[in-house]
């Protein structure tokens, strides 16, 4: 995860909430998790115009997290803001994998590792990432300098 390649496809800016905090005023670490999760959420939506709500509802697809790896680097304290942001590392036949980082004004506060499988939902196996979203993909890649 240190020394991510691969250019970024995808950001926004998360600002922390009370609801994402523990009892010490940080930011209870499976919240980042949920805050992964919006974050590629809505890069299919936003960035690549493939909302996962079609994926699934009109083509019977997920796109399941296979593998996930974490660093925890720096904590995050209620009303910080993070940079997020998502560089893609890889695409394959049926998976693609990611580099996300989290960053604070004194650095990254959290890193993943990120890989993703497009699978079926009626016999949850592996299932080529379809044409429409391959495309997208090539495309950001293609825009990031």
């Amino acid at each position: 995860m240190d020394g991510m390649t691969g250019a970024v496809v995808f950001q926004r800016e998360q600002r922390v909430r009370f609801g994402h905090c523990d009892p010490a005023g940080i930011v209870f670490y499976p919240r980042y998790f949920e805050m992964l999760n919006e974050l590629v959420e809505d890069w299919f939506a936003q960035g690549l115009g493939q909302p996962f709500e079609q994926l699934i509802a009109e083509r019977g697809l997920g796109m399941p997290t296979a593998q996930l790896d974490t660093r925890f680097k720096r904590i995050s304290r209620h009303g910080d803001r993070l940079q997020q942001r998502i560089r893609l590392q890889r695409v394959g036949g049926s998976s693609i994998t990611l580099a996300v980082a989290f960053d604070g004004d004194d650095g990254t506060r959290v890193e993943f590792g990120q890989v993703l499988v497009c699978t079926s939902l009626d016999t949850h196996r592996p299932h080529a990432l379809p044409d429409a979203l391959r495309a997208a993909l090539q495309r950001a890649q293609e825009m990031t300098p």
